[in-house]
C-alpha cells in the first residue's frame, strides 16, 4: 500500500520505557523518551484494533505490545477511549502526510491520485478505524469522540483530495464528485475487509479516473 500506516509486527516488542517526565521537569532525555513512549502506544493501539478488534484491545494488551507498563500507558491516556481515538487520529495524520509527500509538487496524474486515495481505505489503519466506528455505535461513552474524529478526518481527506486532483470546487458539481470519489474509496475498503478485492478495485480505479477527467477537465 502507498501511504504508511506506522504499525509494526506484533513480535517487535520494545523495552519498557521510563515513566514520562513531570510537567516541571526541564526538557531533555526524559521528555524525548516520553514522546517515544506515546508514539509506541499509539502505533500499538492501531495494530491491536486492526488484528483483535475492540473487545480484544484493552489498555493492558496495548501496553504489552508497546513494551511499556500499564501505568505508563494510563499516564499518557487516562481512559481506553482516549487511547484508541488518539491512536486512529495520529496514524491518520501520519498517513495524510505521507500522501502529500507522494505528490509534493502539487496536482498529479489522476489515476495515480485515485489509486493513492483508495489505498487510504485499505490495510491495517482502515480496519482499525472500522473497529472503532463499530464500537462507537454500541458504546455511548465512545461515540462523541469518534464522531468528532470522523468529521475532522473526513474534512482533511476531502481537502487533500481537492488539492491533489487540482479540482475547482467553485464549479457546480465538483465538490460532490470529489466526495463521491471518497465514498467510493471507502466502499472498496469495506469490500476488501473479508476478501482480496484487488482485481475489481483496479478496474474501478481506472473507471473513476476517467470519470474525474470528464468531470474536472
Amino acid at each position: 500500500m502507498g501511504p504508511v500506516t506506522g504499525t509494526r509486527p506484533s513480535g517487535d516488542a520494545r523495552p519498557a520505557e521510563e515513566e514520562p517526565a513531570s510537567p516541571d521537569t526541564p526538557s531533555g532525555p526524559k521528555q524525548a523518551r516520553s514522546r517515544v513512549t506515546r508514539r509506541h502506544l499509539l502505533e500499538a493501539a492501531v495494530a491491536c484494533l486492526a488484528e483483535q478488534g475492540w473487545a480484544g484491545s484493552t489498555v493492558a494488551v496495548v501496553a504489552e505490545r508497546a513494551g511499556v507498563s500499564r501505568g505508563a500507558a494510563q499516564y499518557h491516556f487516562p481512559t481506553r477511549e482516549d487511547l484508541f481515538t488518539a491512536a486512529v487520529a495520529y496514524v491518520s495524520e501520519e498517513r495524510s502526510a505521507a500522501l502529500r509527500d507522494l505528490f509534493h509538487a502539487g496536482p498529479a496524474a489522476r489515476p495515480a491520485v485515485v489509486e493513492a486515495i483508495v489505498d487510504l481505505y485499505t490495510g491495517a489503519l482502515f480496519r482499525a478505524a472500522l473497529q472503532l466506528w463499530v464500537a462507537a455505535s454500541n458504546e455511548e461513552q465512545l461515540r462523541p469522540q469518534v464522531t468528532e474524529l470522523e468529521a475532522r478526518l473526513g474534512r482533511e481527506t476531502h481537502r487533500i483530495a481537492v488539492e491533489l486532483l487540482g479540482a475547482d470546487e467553485s464549479v457546480p458539481g465538483v465538490r460532490e464528485t470529489v466526495q463521491g470519489l471518497l465514498d467510493m474509496a471507502r466502499g472498496l475498503g469495506l469490500a476488501n475487509v473479508l476478501t482480496d478485492d484487488t482485481a475489481r478495485r483496479a478496474r474501478v480505479v481506472a473507471q473513476w479516473s476517467r470519470i474525474l477527467d470528464a468531470a474536472l477537465g
